[in-house]
């Protein structure tokens, strides 16, 4: 089934909750949804089938039915709000709070497309063609580069780029990002992705002698705490690197290409509370 943030229309989801469902299972019924609400068959019937809505009542336990919670709960619930609010001006502000709840669109990389990783460089020549409006001369854009690279090097990126499709290049011959975000799976991705993250770690501690603090933001903390403050601040992390990304993609005149690492480890445990 797809996730909720692929609806705009919470009534769809959850006839399509239901037709799964009522695939893995024969016996599953209108009755069994309705009772796990809170109503009768009927009533879910009509709401399946767009014709009423889910009461305020039972959308707690529509939820928990579900298993939605955090921001995809909060979007269920901005969905139902969208479709029960009647001016046109309240709608829009609803839905554009539920929009800006979804994930940046990604593009899968596939096994042949792991090379991408393999050097942090290709990365940075990929978004430096954003700053450069599209202007792809490799001699410039290794000199460009913290520390500067080789134009071989640089060329080769390009080669890559295009071969992988993950540059196009516009009517007036310029390179531009083909999708806005990347995103891999998979042992062999997950190998490749941890070598390239080590690439970048190593980059952020070289940048603490590199530049001067009013071009870097480094900070460290070093904290204790239980195990659902550790889950909340994962959760945080998680977030804050999505709001990031989606105000990334609100900048229409980019200037730099920035690295961000974000680290977040074990220093020290009770014995036998972790690992």
């Amino acid at each position: 089934m797809k996730p909720v943030f692929e609806y705009l229309d919470y009534r769809t989801y959850l006839k399509d909750a239901y037709e799964e469902r009522k695939s893995e299972s024969a016996f599953y019924s209108y009755r069994m949804m309705a009772e796990s609400f809170g109503l009768f068959p009927s009533n879910v019937f009509r709401i399946l089938h767009g014709e009423a809505h889910l009461p305020s009542r039972c959308q707690s336990r529509a939820l928990e039915v579900l298993g939605l919670s955090g921001r995809s709960a909060e979007y269920f619930q901005l969905l139902i709000a969208y479709a029960r609010e009647r001016s046109a001006k309240s709608r829009g502000e609803i839905l554009e709070k539920a929009l800006a709840l979804r994930d940046v669109s990604r593009k899968p990389l596939e096994n042949r497309e792991l090379e991408y990783f393999a050097n942090w460089r290709v990365a940075v020549v990929r978004a430096l063609l954003d700053v450069n409006r599209g202007k792809a001369v490799p001699k410039e854009l290794a000199s460009q580069l913290f520390p500067p690279g080789e134009e071989e090097e640089v060329r080769a990126a390009l080669d890559l780029l295009e071969e992988l499709r993950l540059v196009k290049k516009a009517s007036s011959g310029r390179l531009l990002p083909a999708e806005a975000h990347l995103t891999a799976g998979g042992p062999a991705k997950a190998r490749a992705v941890h070598g390239f993250q080590r690439q970048i770690l190593s980059l952020a501690s070289e940048s603490l002698e590199r530049f001067p603090p009013e071009v870097r933001d480094v900070s460290t903390l070093t904290l204790s705490m239980d195990e659902r403050a550790f889950a909340e601040i994962r959760e945080l992390i998680r977030e804050c690197r999505r709001q990031i990304q989606k105000r990334v993609e609100d900048s229409k005149t980019p200037d730099r290409v920035m690295q961000l690492a974000m680290a977040f480890f074990p220093a020290a445990a009770i014995p036998g509370r972790l690992g």
